[in-house]
Formats: C-alpha cells, structure tokens, sequence
C-alpha cells in the first residue's frame, strides 16, 4: 500500500485497477444515460413504406393536372389500401402510408375541395413533395449508432423508432454508503449534547442519484470493530462500489482500516498529500472499488469530486470527470509547499472568487460555490491576478 502520495499519483493509481463493470442488457426505456456496449445496425427501413409528412392528399404528380378525383381516406395505422389510377387522389394524414402509385402529398392548406373533385392551389408544388420514402431515416443494415454512444433521449427515440426493445450497455454500479460514528444521528432526531446530525449519506447519495445511479444503499455503524466488520463483508457481496464516511483517520475509534483489512480488501492507498481530504482510503477486492472517505463533510464532497467520480466513470465507459477550465483568481492565496489545496470557489467570466471558510467541516460554503480552485503542491503564494486550474462542478 502506498502513502502520502501526490493527487497524480492517486488518480493514477485508481485508472489503472478500476475496470469497467461487465456489460448488461436493458430495456430501453431503462438505460438513459448509459454508454451503448455495441454497434447497432437497423434492423428494419425506417420508414418501411411511403410515408405523408403531413395531412393532405397524395396523388400521382403530373405537370399538366390540376384537378383530381377523391376515391378515399387513408389514416395513420390504416392497412387499407388503394390502387390509384392516374387523375385519382386520396384524403391522407400524417404518417399514413402512402399508396404506391402516388409519389406526391399536398399538403390540405393548398387543397380546394368540391365534392369529391380536388383542385391543387400550389403552383410550387414538385413531385416527391411531403413523401418519406422507404428508408429514408435509415435503410435496412445501415450502422445505426457506435459503440460508446451515450444514451439520451434522442437516441433512445430513434432506436425504438427502430423497433429496438432492449440494448447492451455498461451499467452503471450498484453503491452502498457507509456511515461510521458513534456520535451521528440522523436529520429529523433528538441531538443530546455531543451529537451531531449526519449528513455525508445524504450528499453522497445526492451526488449519485444527480449522475442516474439510482441504486444506491445506505449503511451505518458504530465505532465498533465488530460490527463494522460484519457490516462490511455484507456490503461488499451485493455492491459494485463501497463509499465509507468516517473511520480512516488515526483516531483510537477509527476503525475502518482494520475492518477492510479482514475483509481482505487490498489497499491500493491510503492518505494523499492535499487539504481537504488527505486521509483518503483507495482499495480494491477483486473487481469491487472502495473508497474511505474522510467525515469531514467538505472533504467527502471534494473527494468524490477529484476521484469518486473519475473511478465511475471507468466503470461506466462514462466521460462523467470534472471539466476543467484555465481561470484568473482575484485574490491573493498563501499556503505551505506540499500540499495541493481544493478550495471552494465561484466561477464568473473566467474569473474564480474564492469562498469564506474554507474549512473542512464547512459545508456551507460548499453549497454557495460552483468549482474548486486547484492550487498545485508545489506553490506557496498565488497572486491576484494569476492564472489557475479550476474543475467545475456538473450542476
């Protein structure tokens, strides 16, 4: 296990052990926001027939008529259908297969209608005008969608236009959170003096459902060797990622490590040379992630953030990282050499505010910001004015 490591080396350390989770198959309407497993090809034309883009009447075009004979009425759905001689027309509506004969729609705006006698008012009017021809969208066999296509609305229209039910997809993980402390309780209890609300779980399980990872668990234990233990191997069985808050300090009560350990989860890390959140835990039991997160509320957030979330993205095939940008701070920042900073900031015309507090325990401030400035290890003063690396939060 290594310590005290940089955040490259960290970040590195956790792109080369996560692995993506194995592929699954999922009805469609369920996989928004997934990343495609495989290349789909069209199964079918789309459209498999002569289609009206609008209501109207179709018809044969011919350049030297102008009036034509009703003979009928095709609706959208209709499987009736009409052998058209020249000079006829049928009444037809959006979506309604289009009689082969015809190979034009006018639309009903340019149609005057008397009896059963329809006299084209567009002088406009082509052939092929408001006709979906067979195939149109997409022919048959036609490469439809790539392999590491995300999934959003409009992909999953279009593939269930293709009369696609179900589809391979890298899922994404099944979570359980973990809140260790003997001291919490929860929002809505009686607080008795040295008690405190929990709230990790609460951000934790935000920050996930705001991804669509909507399976997620919640645990809790007490400072107690034993129980977190058993808790622990339980959770391991039936979760993809495990995210401990709490327990992964020095304290006499903090007894996260000693539980992983007989768990038989192997370490890949533990504490990062940054502020907040050095005691960040990284470990591994076969292809389970597991992350001990510090309690301090602003350092869980602002570890997600830099390496929950890169490692969710690996499994998921997701691009899900923070995006980071080049920003002008307008403050003065001093700091001891060795340590990155997290600071939370706000973002306006590429100029970054640092907030008040600062602290680790403030999550305050964390609530009022929209990015964290990174102030690198190896800096002791920035100056106003200069420019810094800023990650931006996905809200």
């Amino acid at each position: 296990m290594e310590t005290m490591i940089s955040v490259h080396s960290a970040l590195e350390l956790i792109i080369n052990h996560v692995k993506s989770l194995p592929v699954a198959v999922m009805q469609l309407e369920k996989a928004n926001g997934l990343v495609l497993a495989e290349d789909i090809y069209a199964p079918e034309n789309v459209p498999a027939f002569p289609q009206s883009s609008m209501d109207g009447y179709a018809f044969a075009f011919d350049d030297n008529r102008s009036d034509y004979k009703l003979v009928g009425e095709i609706a959208a759905g209709s499987k009736q259908t009409f052998e058209l001689k020249q000079g006829e027309a049928v009444r037809i509506f959006t979506g309604a297969a289009v009689p082969l004969a015809a190979d034009t729609v006018l639309m009903q705006e340019k149609a005057l209608i008397e009896s059963d006698k329809l006299t084209v008012n567009d002088e406009s009017l082509n052939k092929g005008t408001n006709l979906r021809s067979i195939g149109s969208e997409i022919k048959k066999g036609t490469k439809a969608l790539e392999k590491g296509t995300v999934l959003k609305p409009a992909t999953i229209g279009f593939l269930a236009s293709m009369g696609i039910a179900k589809v391979k997809v890298y899922p994404n993980p099944s979570v359980g959170i973990l809140v260790t402390g003997n001291e919490l309780r929860l929002p809505g209890e009686d607080l008795e003096y040295g008690q405190v609300f929990e709230s990790n779980s609460f951000t934790l399980q935000s920050a996930l459902n705001q991804m669509n990872i909507n399976n997620v668990t919640i645990y809790r234990s007490e400072d107690n060797l034993n129980q977190l233990q058993t808790l622990l191997s339980q959770i391991l069985e039936v979760n993809d990622l495990v995210l401990i808050s709490g327990g992964v300090s020095v304290g006499d009560y903090d007894f996260t490590m000693s539980a992983l350990e007989k768990c038989a989860v192997n370490p890949i890390f533990h504490k990062i040379k940054q502020k907040p959140g050095k005691p960040l835990l990284f470990g591994m039991k076969t292809e389970k992630v597991i992350f001990g997160l510090p309690g301090n509320p602003a350092s869980v957030l602002t570890c997600f953030y830099e390496y929950v979330l890169p490692a969710i993205g690996i499994m998921t095939e997701r691009n899900v990282k923070l995006q980071t940008k080049k920003m002008v701070l307008t403050q003065e920042y001093h700091k001891q050499v060795g340590m990155t900073h997290f600071l939370k900031a706000s973002h306006n015309n590429d100029l970054v505010y640092l907030e008040t507090g600062q602290e680790s325990y403030k999550l305050s401030s964390f609530a009022n910001a929209n990015c964290l400035a990174i102030i690198p290890e190896n800096a002791s003063k920035i100056e106003s004015g200069q420019e810094i690396e800023v990650h931006l939060f996905p809200f």
